[in-house]
């Protein structure tokens, strides 16, 4: 039971009671009557919150964890980079010096897939070849930009791209036809083969995820990059292997193929809002290995970037006024002021002819 005695019933009745002075009225009244914060009523409470006063509440944050807090970097707060994994492969040998230790990063967007090979430096990272998805057109790709086997042409770019401005894609021709299997480069007698680190960056490293698509091409092209086959598409778990014919599937867009014949039999009309690109581009399901050949075979002929065909403007639209000089700006004074003054010498002759008359 709560407290019975009068000055508990009577303190009960006061709406909106202070919470600390009841506290010390009870404490500090003739009666010694000392109470702890659990024995309260909760009518009290209650009553304490609606009114003006705050409860007992422990600092949790002092003053010097505050002074001492230190923020944490820019792309941590925006959960852009894990530093963790960050720093851990631009780590580099001391014995190394200043040995620039490449990473191949790999990112994918709603419509794009950038795939680049970059060094870490104080001054920031240093992007040394870069490959997009969205430059597969050129090569025959135009549609499907972003699934397994266009993460694969891309990582093949890339990987191509860089050996010829190294002048090793002659000696390093990597896997010319993607059979599926894991394929590891093997050094030569001259130079040993580029070496890069793949870095997923936030996603989740599952088994067949479009990374290691692109993961693939590049080891297709050439690049030594450490890995393990587990997370290629096709890996069976329970045996402990990995599929080829499943992975080769995947890698010349078969996956795509087998879903379109799928939608083209059961839902006829899905399938022209869903492959209405592919249709225009008239691409059918019975020929898309032989695109994927063609434009890995393209890829190998020319891995250089192309150029934009798309023309710069000959005249730069402006949508403000162009800043005047200042002898500008005193002629156009000047040209205001004549205006004004003819104006007002017009108007005293039209009044002087009207006084003639």
């Amino acid at each position: 039971m709560f407290f019975t005695s009068p000055l508990v019933k009577t303190l009960e009745t006061i709406v909106a009671v202070d919470l600390y002075t009841l506290l010390g009225f009870w404490y500090f009244n003739a009666f010694k009557i000392s109470v702890s914060l659990p024995q309260i009523p909760l009518r009290l409470l209650h009553q304490a919150d609606r009114g003006s006063v705050m409860a007992f509440v422990k600092a949790q944050k002092s003053r010097s964890y505050f002074k001492r807090f230190q923020v944490k970097f820019k792309r941590r707060r925006q959960g852009k980079t894990d530093y963790r994994a960050r720093i851990r492969m631009i780590n580099q040998d001391k014995n190394k010096y200043n040995t620039p230790k490449y990473r191949y990063v790999v990112r994918f967007t709603n419509k794009d897939i950038v795939a680049q090979i970059v060094s870490a430096s104080i001054a920031g990272d240093m992007v040394f070849a870069s490959a997009y998805a969205h430059e597969l057109p050129h090569y025959g790709l135009k549609v499907g930009l972003t699934n397994y086997a266009a993460a694969y042409c891309t990582g093949l770019l890339l990987a191509r791209r860089v050996l010829k401005r190294l002048e090793m894609d002659e000696e390093y021709q990597g896997n010319v036809e993607a059979t599926g299997e894991d394929y590891s480069v093997e050094p030569a007698e001259s130079r040993r083969p580029f070496r890069a680190l793949l870095d997923v960056g936030l996603i989740k490293t599952t088994t067949g995820n479009r990374v290691f698509g692109a993961l693939k091409g590049a080891l297709d092209g050439g690049i030594d990059i450490p890995h393990s086959e587990k997370r290629f598409a096709g890996f069976n778990k329970d045996g402990k292997q990995l599929e080829a014919e499943v992975h080769r599937k995947y890698i010349y867009g078969g996956h795509v193929a087998s879903y379109m014949r799928t939608l083209m039999e059961d839902e006829p009309e899905k399938h022209q809002t869903h492959f209405s690109d592919y249709i225009k581009a008239g691409v059918e399901p019975g020929n898309i290995e032989d695109l994927y050949k063609k434009v890995h075979a393209a890829i190998r002929a020319d891995p250089t970037p192309k150029k934009s065909e798309k023309q710069s403007p000959k005249e730069h639209k402006r949508y403000n006024l162009k800043k005047l000089t200042y002898d500008e700006r005193k002629q156009k004074l000047i040209e205001r002021l004549n205006a004004l003054n003819a104006a007002a010498g017009g108007d005293d002759e039209d009044d002087d002819d009207d006084e003639d008359e």
